[in-house]
């Protein structure tokens, strides 16, 4: 999912013909709620199957990373990001937010440490 909706449809998105700058926007709004949600539920319920079998010191390292990172991006950067839609989809011009950066950054790092969570895993 997160390489499906933040490296492909995100950018892709504004590509498309007859999207607007707004229409963008709100359809990302949305899918990442839909995408933060989504993970958050998946990492609470991860994160008590890990419990309930007693996983790894591996799979608990990356779990937790993975769940952090999760939680910076919620916490930390979509917050400027939602301000920053929403100056722009009241009319507003101004800079580009570097929250996106962070957002991207973070998503790689989230990519990272699921790729590890996956091997710590198998065992």
């Amino acid at each position: 999912m997160v390489l499906a909706i933040s490296f492909l449809e995100a950018p892709l998105k504004f590509r498309a013909p007859g999207v607007t700058l707004a229409l963008g926007l709100g359809i990302g709004r949305m899918v990442f709620r839909a995408l933060n949600t989504v993970e958050a539920v998946l990492g609470v319920l991860l994160l008590i199957a890990a419990a309930v079998i007693r996983a790894s010191t591996a799979t608990w390292v990356w779990l937790v990373i993975t769940a952090v990172v999760l939680a910076m991006q919620l916490a930390f950067v979509r917050p400027p990001l939602s301000r920053r839609s929403d100056r722009v989809l009241a009319g507003e011009d101004g800079p580009r937010s570097h929250a996106h950066f962070w957002y991207i950054g973070l998503e790689l790092v989230k990519v990272v440490t699921l790729i590890g969570l996956a091997f710590a895993v198998v065992p």
